[in-house]
C-alpha cells in the first residue's frame, strides 16, 4: 500500500487532549470539535486532569470522533492515562491500582510522556508497572526537549510495547501535533490495541516550550470570576 492509499485507509487518532474540564486549560467542546475536524482527526482521546466529564460532554457531541479518557494524577505523582473509561478514577490512586482498575473497566492503559519527570512522567515506574502498561506514549508533542521522546520509544520497543501518540492540546492550536494512524477500530480495549499493533506513529510535530504559557493562563484565568 502506498502512502496516499494508506492516508485513505487509515484513522489519524490524537490520543492525549484536553478539554475545559482541566485545571489548565480553556479548550471548549465546540472548539475541539471544530479544531479536530478541520485537521483530519479522526479520532481524539479527551483525557482531562482528574476528571471524565467534559469527555463525556464530547462524546455526546460527537460520539463517533471523541473516545472517553482520563490523565490520572496518582498517589506517586505520575500521570497514568486510562483509555475508553466509564466510570473516574479518583486523584492519588495508587498507580498499580490505578492501572487495575483502569482495566476492570475494560480500559486501556496508556503511560503518557513516561521520561518527561518535569511533568509528572512515570519512567520511574516503569519497572513495577510493566505487566500493566498497554501502550506507551513515544510522541508526546509538549515534550520538547531533545531526547525525551526518543527514550520512550526505546523502552516501548525494547519491552514489546505498542506505541501512542498525542498532542497533549491545552489549547486549540496544539490538537493533531501527535497522532498514530491505525486501521479502523471499534471503540473498545481489544479492538483498539489489534489497531495499533497495525498502525503507526505518524503525527510527529513538537511544541513550542512557549506552550506552557498557555496552561499557565489558563489557570490563572480560571481564578477569575465568570471565568
Amino acid at each position: 500500500m502506498d502512502e496516499r492509499a494508506r492516508a485513505d485507509a487509515f484513522l489519524r487518532v490524537d490520543m492525549h487532549c484536553h478539554s475545559r474540564a482541566s485545571f489548565d486549560s480553556l479548550n471548549r467542546p465546540e472548539q475541539i470539535l471544530q479544531v479536530a475536524r478541520s485537521r483530519g482527526m479522526d479520532r481524539v482521546v479527551i483525557t482531562d486532569h482528574n476528571e471524565i466529564e467534559g469527555a463525556r460532554l464530547l462524546h455526546e457531541m460527537d460520539p463517533e470522533r471523541i473516545l472517553i479518557g482520563e490523565e490520572v494524577r496518582t498517589r506517586e505523582g505520575v500521570d497514568i492515562i486510562g483509555i475508553f473509561l466509564r466510570e473516574l478514577i479518583p486523584r492519588h490512586t495508587p498507580a498499580r491500582e490505578t492501572c487495575e482498575r483502569i482495566r476492570a473497566q475494560g480500559g486501556v492503559v496508556y503511560l503518557p510522556h513516561p521520561f518527561d519527570v518535569r511533568r509528572a512522567g512515570g519512567g520511574a515506574l516503569l519497572k513495577d508497572l510493566a505487566d500493566l502498561i498497554d501502550v506507551v506514549e513515544v510522541h508526546n508533542a509538549r515534550s520538547w526537549k531533545r531526547g525525551l521522546n526518543a527514550r520512550a520509544e526505546e523502552w516501548a520497543l525494547s519491552h514489546g510495547k505498542r506505541m501512542g501518540a498525542g498532542s497533549d492540546a491545552h489549547a486549540l492550536r496544539e490538537i493533531g501535533r501527535g497522532y498514530v494512524e491505525v486501521p479502523p477500530f471499534e471503540p473498545r480495549r481489544d479492538s483498539f490495541l489489534a489497531a495499533l499493533t497495525a498502525g503507526r506513529v505518524a503525527g510527529r510535530t513538537v511544541s513550542s516550550p512557549f506552550c506552557h504559557v498557555w496552561s499557565t493562563y489558563a489557570k490563572l484565568r480560571k481564578r477569575l470570576p465568570g471565568a
